[in-house]
């Protein structure tokens, strides 16, 4: 064999072990993401009072600008998980007569990271996401020409095939719906609230100016965040949205 042909065994060799690990690699994720996994997380626990039972009552208010949204849908698997707690709270059309005024306003349904979707969930969430990255080079000995060559485009096919077998076919998908969510409770009777605003506003490039407004209101206010996660390998928005739905459904009626 001349020392022209060995390069170029050496190349498909490599592109051969190349293939082998990217399909393993991809096999893996395949695998252990196979299932569907639907997680909901809130940033901050909301405590109501106990209500009798004929005050057990809420207002449902849904607000979304996602087009991708179905408010109809989410509002019926909250009523949905409601009928369903123990607990006797029912939805109302009233928000006058309601005990309870819950507003949930969906902010992202989207696909995203892991790493993201632990963010979402604010100064609340008391889980810690950490992000990191891996770097793999080879290094191959020899000496003469032929052979740097070969190392040089050898570890340009493994980093380059590995990623094109692991991408292009099996693809770990992330989906996230974030809400806000504000509960607001009739106080008992003469109890009131004081609710005190700051507002800053930029006047000119010389200065600012900063309001204070105190109002008086009849209702206690609750506020959170429910974060929802879907994964799965090559996860369609439509095949998660359902189960993303009552899971964060079931997050809302748990609050009471």
């Amino acid at each position: 064999m001349n020392n022209f042909h060995r390069p170029l065994l050496k190349f498909f060799a490599m592109l051969s072990v190349v293939s082998i690990l990217g399909g393993c690699a991809a096999s893996q994720v395949a695998i252990s993401k196979r299932n569907l996994d639907v997680q909901t997380r809130t940033s901050t626990s909301i405590f109501v009072d106990p209500a009798p039972k004929n005050m057990r009552t809420i207002y449902l208010d849904v607000k979304s600008g996602v087009m991708e949204f179905d408010r109809n849908a989410f509002r019926a698997f909250v009523k949905q998980k409601f009928e369903e707690n123990a607990n006797g709270y029912t939805i109302t059309d009233d928000p006058d007569a309601a005990q309870f005024q819950m507003i949930a306003y969906v902010l992202n349904l989207e696909k995203t990271s892991p790493t993201a979707a632990e963010a979402a969930l604010g100064k609340g969430y008391l889980g810690g996401a950490a992000a990191g990255g891996a770097a793999a080079g080879a290094l191959i000995s020899g000496g003469g020409y032929n052979s740097r060559v070969g190392a040089a485009a050898g570890g340009a096919l493994l980093a380059g095939g590995a990623e094109f077998i692991s991408s292009a076919f099996v693809k770990d998908v992330t989906y996230m719906l974030v809400a806000d969510i504000q509960i607001k409770e009739k106080t008992r009777s003469g109890a009131v609230v004081r609710k005190d605003s700051q507002i800053d506003t930029k006047v000119s490039d010389a200065g600012s100016a900063r309001q204070t407004v105190s109002e008086l209101s009849y209702r206690k206010e609750y506020r959170t965040r429910v974060v929802t996660t879907a994964n799965k390998v090559n996860l369609k928005l439509e095949d998660a949205q359902e189960l993303m739905f009552q899971k964060t459904a079931y997050a809302l009626a748990g609050f009471f």
